[in-house]
C-alpha cells in the first residue's frame, strides 16, 4: 500500500505518511511495471522507420545506377569492350527492387509496432531474421534487438494484452 500524496510504501492501518506526514484516507495500489515489449516496442518501431529510410536511399541508389550509368558505359572512353553492362543493369534494378520492396515492409513494421496492430509483430520477427544476414551490422544490431523484444513467448501474450487494450 503506497500513499496517494507521495507515493511513499506505508503499512496496513497507519494514519499518516511517515514522509509527508499526510492523513491516510485511501491508498493506492502500486502501478503495475511495464513489460518489456511495453518499454521497447515504440523504440522499435522508430530504428524501423530509421533502418528503412536508410534502405530506401541505398535502393534508389541502386535504381539509378543500374538504369543511368551501366547503360552507357560503352560510350565512356577507357571502358573495355566486354564489359556485361546489360548484365549490370538487370542485376543493379533487381538489386534495387529488393532492398526498396524491404523498406517498404520495414516501414510497415514500424508503422505497425507504433499503432500495436495485431499482424506487426510477426512481420517484424520476419525481417528481423532477413536483416541479421543482409545488413551487417546495422541490421543485424536490429535484428537481435527485435528477436529479443518480440520473439520469447511472454513478449506475444504481452504484445496481445498491448493490441487488445488499444482495441478497447
Amino acid at each position: 500500500m503506497f500513499c496517494d500524496g507521495c507515493g511513499t510504501a506505508v503499512q496496513p492501518g497507519q494514519a499518516f505518511c511517515s514522509k509527508c506526514g499526510k492523513q491516510i484516507l485511501g491508498t493506492i495500489a502500486p502501478q503495475p511495471l511495464p513489460g518489456r515489449v511495453q518499454r521497447h516496442v515504440h523504440l522499435l518501431a522508430i530504428l524501423w522507420l530509421a533502418f528503412s529510410a536508410f534502405n530506401t536511399l541505398g535502393g534508389l541508389v541502386l535504381l539509378v545506377l543500374g538504369n543511368a550509368l551501366f547503360p552507357h558505359l560503352h560510350e565512356m572512353k577507357d571502358v573495355p569492350p566486354d564489359v556485361p553492362a546489360g548484365f549490370l543493369t538487370a542485376l543493379f534494378t533487381t538489386l534495387g527492387i529488393i532492398v526498396l520492396a524491404k523498406a517498404v515492409f520495414g516501414f510497415l513494421v514500424g508503422w505497425g509496432l507504433l499503432q500495436r496492430e495485431p499482424w506487426a509483430r510477426t512481420l517484424a520477427l520476419i525481417l528481423a531474421f532477413i536483416s541479421l544476414f543482409t545488413n551487417i551490422p546495422l541490421g543485424t544490431a536490429i535484428g537481435v534487438y527485435t528477436m529479443w523484444v518480440l520473439l520469447p513467448a511472454s513478449s506475444e501474450q504481452e504484445y496481445e494484452a498491448l493490441v487488445e487494450a488499444r482495441s478497447a
